[in-house]
């Protein structure tokens, strides 16, 4: 069994298994603490059926300075509707929390966005039918599938490359 096909294992059917639940939520609660690197994160959302906080870790794609984040598992998962439920409104914590909105992206503004993110996060390839080094054309023919956000603050955000570490 191949990484690849062990990832796909993990999120059968578009949801964690339970081994996968585990996996994230120790991930959760060492990127919460912000001691790895600055684009992975903690992203905080209100369940819209229970009110309870569900936290995800996530990968920040950076384009043009701006912040993303995008579903690797596409339209169908839970926290896709969570965002959409509550009106964008979410938590990121990464060593501090800080009070974010997003904005879901246009299909037609996600494939520069999906590539990115297909750079910095390789748990994310074998979810993606596009290659990371594809060009952009192939990300516009899935780009609909995969929902993106912007993450909107008042925090400046400047580009750093795929490991560096905090400064």
């Amino acid at each position: 069994m191949t990484i690849s096909d062990f990832t796909r294992w993990l999120y059968r059917g578009q949801r964690p298994n339970w081994i996968a639940r585990i996996l994230n939520r120790a991930s959760a609660a060492v990127v919460s603490s912000g001691v790895t690197s600055n684009y992975l994160v903690t992203l905080e959302v209100t369940e819209r059926k229970s009110g309870r906080t569900v936290s995800l870790p996530m990968v920040i794609a950076i384009v043009d300075g701006q912040r993303y984040l995008v579903s690797m598992l596409g339209d169908n998962v839970q926290w896709v509707h969570n965002v959409r439920a509550s009106g964008g409104r979410a938590v990121l914590r990464s060593g501090a929390r800080e009070e974010i909105q997003l904005e879901e992206m246009p299909a037609d503004q996600r494939a520069p966005i999906l590539r990115a993110y297909l750079q910095r996060a390789p748990g994310a390839r074998p979810h993606v039918p596009a290659n990371k080094d594809a060009a952009l054309a192939e990300f516009q023919k899935v780009a609909a599938a995969f929902p993106v956000f912007r993450l909107a603050s008042r925090k400046p955000v400047q580009p750093t490359g795929p490991c560096e570490p905090r400064g």
